[in-house]
């Protein structure tokens, strides 16, 4: 089984890597772009079948280790 984890700063929180990359796009040409927030993406690959247990563990490792969730909100994605 694998698990993915979507982690993406808050809502709010200054995010200077997306303001480079809207930067940069719009250096680049492309108009209208207003706004751009980076992520990052974590696949996890998990022994087992049970995919209630496998979301709860994974919540775990985002609340200990993979997200600050201070400023950083993340959605799982069991697959």
């Amino acid at each position: 089984m694998k698990a993915r984890v979507h982690v993406m700063l808050k809502a709010g929180v200054l995010d200077p890597q997306g303001e480079a990359v809207r930067h940069a796009l719009g250096t680049l040409g492309f108009e209208g772009v207003e706004g751009v927030r980076q992520g990052k993406v974590i696949e996890i690959d998990l022994a087992g079948d049970d995919k209630a247990g496998a979301e709860g563990q994974v919540k775990a490792m985002c609340e200990k280790l993979l997200a600050n969730t201070v400023i950083e909100k993340y959605d799982i994605e069991i697959v």
